[in-house]
């Protein structure tokens, strides 16, 4: 009966909506396939034969050539040279690696930037980027598009239909800029002619223009925004930072369908940065799927105990995993350190276990690969300190490269004994919980904080953290996808929203959803405007509160908030609230000339229930319990894993991953046999278990 369930939730999971059936492009009998980035033009040509094979022999499965490589593959403008690049191709297939080929737009050849240096970014105070670095021209620049696209173009048709070759990165850890050049700026007045279909009226409507005297006559008088200036109309930012992430999107999209002219069985994907207010990610709607970029230790000292940052974030993985699968089903990651980086503002070594343990973590989201980066330690240039698979003489496999090794030896013993990604138990599934995200909101409310200790990304995280020691599986999903797949939605700081989205929440939780709504949530308009109603008035009817006000607190003297029994301390955050009839007060505020006041409630509404959390608290400690609460109310059970151990279910298997400063024992399921490590997991211990 349990596995009859289980296969039905599936079922229905994968029917809910959440992405659009993609191809095939990788196999669920891989499990997972794992790759090297390798540079042919780093190295003498009589090593890379030793290089490829040493690779292989390894237990690599494909390579990634020519990501940084415009200059050789057009060492005169016109002129192009592949013939290295095939002799590269030909020896990594002869030792039975795949080819992933990049586009190199992130490093323009010299020739390019000194004949045609009006391609080149600006910064807002006039400075121009120079030859010499990456990622220094300009997506707005209509000459450097041309220019790109024709290599591209040339680059596609002569490996688009290359076996050997089974996909394409586009540029590298593209980027939103604010760039200041010319033709950046003409390009964002023509974005808004289009946006608000040439009326200057609307315009100014939608920026407040009739405040301090801004109003314009005309596209044509308006420049791009000093972001650095105090007071800048905060509207008017709204919209270049939406146009700012669309000339990336673009930019992208526009790669991508040059080289689908060519190849028709390849796949195109690009390893974006997971910085998740940045707004261009997934907006480039042409690329086969997602994948990212993830460094782990770089001294940020996020980790665990007093050597945690040389494990690093316990989340920071599972996080970027949880927003990049849910885009399209199908992601991986293209570049994850195998040891020491040079970049960081202190670049100690991982613990031993550590890569291996990011590469579990990888795999436990879903992922269909993992690249890493790099193959060979460089020579010269800029990451001269960046480890590789391989040490600086080019062939003693290091630490990380050892572990690499021992992953994906784990990986080819499971592989064919395993069922299909999709099969995971049931109470697994039931847990099952999408936050709903778009990056505006962060946009709009970092513009008024209000408050300097808000962080809007650190709310969101106090739930997402919560979610994660409950062992659910969560997505994070934007507004296009189905409310109605996920048992659980939760809503932070949504702050810019319309009727239309309310009516959404509302039908969602007629139907017999759990809606959580959180504080700064559907305050504005998607202007960034207050409507002519009271304040909050949007979810009124949805939540059955008014808000009577809210406050803010100094971080050296926090409020107090109560939930049964317990007090939270806050202060970046609080709405009073005045419930309705049939609305329950969960929470209430301890102090101020508030006290006794609500501070969270939740009421049925149709099949489901809605519940808003109106405070913001300082460690999420009342975001846990509000979550706890509603889940039992729900019927529906929760794990209690410690902060750094995570549960996640693919391919009938388990995998237990311990970022703590200590061991973890964790009790298997009934019937659950461990097929890789034991139950007493150390740090950076995994634990795989088929249930």
């Amino acid at each position: 009966m349990r596995k009859q369930l289980t296969t039905v939730l599936c079922a229905l999971a994968l029917s809910g909506g959440v992405f659009a059936q993609q191809p095939s492009w990788f196999s669920d009998q891989d499990l997972t396939l794992t790759g090297a980035y390798y540079y042919p033009e780093h190295w003498d040509e009589s090593q890379w034969e030793r290089d490829l094979k040493q690779m292989h022999e390894l237990g690599f499965e494909f390579t990634h050539f020519a990501e940084f490589a415009w200059a050789q593959l057009e060492p005169e403008e016109g002129q192009y040279d592949f013939g290295w690049l095939d002799r590269a191709v030909a020896l990594a297939a002869k030792h039975q690696l795949k080819v992933i080929l990049c586009t190199s737009t992130a490093t323009p050849p010299v020739w390019l930037t000194r004949k045609y240096p009006e391609i080149l970014l600006r910064n807002e105070d006039g400075t121009r980027l120079d030859h010499g670095a990456r990622q220094h021209a300009s997506f707005a620049s209509p000459l450097y598009r041309k220019l790109a696209f024709r290599m591209i173009e040339k680059l596609a048709a002569h490996y688009g239909n290359d076996a050997r070759v089974v996909g394409w990165q586009l540029d590298n850890e593209p980027a939103v800029q604010f760039d200041y050049n010319p033709q950046a700026e003409e390009a964002f007045r023509q974005y808004l002619r289009e946006k608000y279909a040439g009326d200057i009226r609307a315009l100014n409507a939608a920026w407040g223009t009739a405040f301090w005297s801004e109003a314009y006559a005309s596209f044509d008088q308006i420049t791009l925004p000093k972001r650095s200036q105090l007071f800048m109309n905060h509207h008017q930012i709204l919209d270049y930072r939406r146009f700012a992430a669309k000339q990336t999107c673009d930019f992208l999209n526009q790669q991508c369908l040059f080289i689908k002219q060519y190849a028709r069985h390849q796949w195109v994907t690009t390893n974006y940065i997971p910085d998740y207010e940045s707004g261009h990610i997934g907006g480039s709607s042409d690329l086969d799927f997602l994948s990212y970029t993830r460094y782990m230790v770089y001294g940020d000292n996020e980790g665990i105990g007093r050597r945690g940052y040389r494990v690093g974030n316990p989340l920071r993985i599972a996080f970027a995993n949880d927003f990049f699968r849910p885009q399209t089903g199908t992601y991986g990651v293209m570049e994850l350190q195998p040891g020491q980086v040079n970049w960081g503002s202190i670049n100690p070594q991982p613990l031993p276990g550590a890569v291996r343990l990011w590469l579990w973590s990888v795999f436990a989201g879903g992922s269909d690969f993992v690249c890493t980066y790099r193959y060979r330690q460089p020579l010269y240039g800029t990451e001269q300190y960046h480890y590789g698979i391989v040490g600086t003489d080019g062939v003693t496999v290091t630490p990380g490269g050892r572990e690499y090794e021992q992953f994906m030896q784990e990986i080819r013993q499971l592989r064919g004994t395993v069922p299909a990604k999709e099969v995971k138990p049931a109470d697994y599934l039931a847990r099952r919980t999408a936050i709903l995200y778009h990056p505006e909101n962060a946009w709009s409310i970092n513009q008024q904080k209000q408050n300097a200790t808000w962080n809007t990304m650190g709310h969101i995280e106090k739930y997402y953290r919560t979610l994660k020691s409950f062992g659910a599986p969560v997505d994070f999903i934007s507004e296009d996808h189905d409310f109605n797949a996920y048992p659980f939605l939760i809503v932070p700081a949504y702050q810019l929203a319309d009727p239309e989205l309310v009516n959404r929440w509302t039908q969602y939780v007629k139907q017999g959803g759990h809606l959580v709504l959180t504080c700064r949530t559907a305050q504005k308009d998607r202007f960034g405007r207050f409507p002519e109603a009271p304040f909050g008035a949007m979810l009124t009817e949805l939540t059955g509160n008014e808000l009577e006000f809210y406050d803010l607190l100094l971080p050296d003297d926090p409020g107090r908030v109560e939930m049964d029994g317990k007090s939270f301390a806050w202060n970046t955050w609080g709405e009073i609230l005045r419930p309705g009839a049939g609305v329950d007060v969960w929470a209430a505020y301890q102090d101020e000339f508030y006290a006794g006041k609500p501070a969270v409630t939740s009421r049925r509404l149709g099949k489901g229930t809605v519940t808003y959390v109106g405070v913001d608290t300082t460690d999420g400690g009342l975001e846990q319990e509000v979550l706890r609460k509603l889940y039992a109310h729900c019927g529906v059970g929760v794990l209690e894993l410690p902060y750094g151990v995570t549960l996640d279910y693919r391919n009938g298997l388990g995998i237990v991953l311990n970022y703590r400063d200590r061991p973890y024992r964790f009790e298997l399921p009934q019937g659950a046999k461990p097929l890789i490590g034991e139950t007493e997991i150390p740090t950076a211990g995994v634990l795989v278990f088929r249930f």
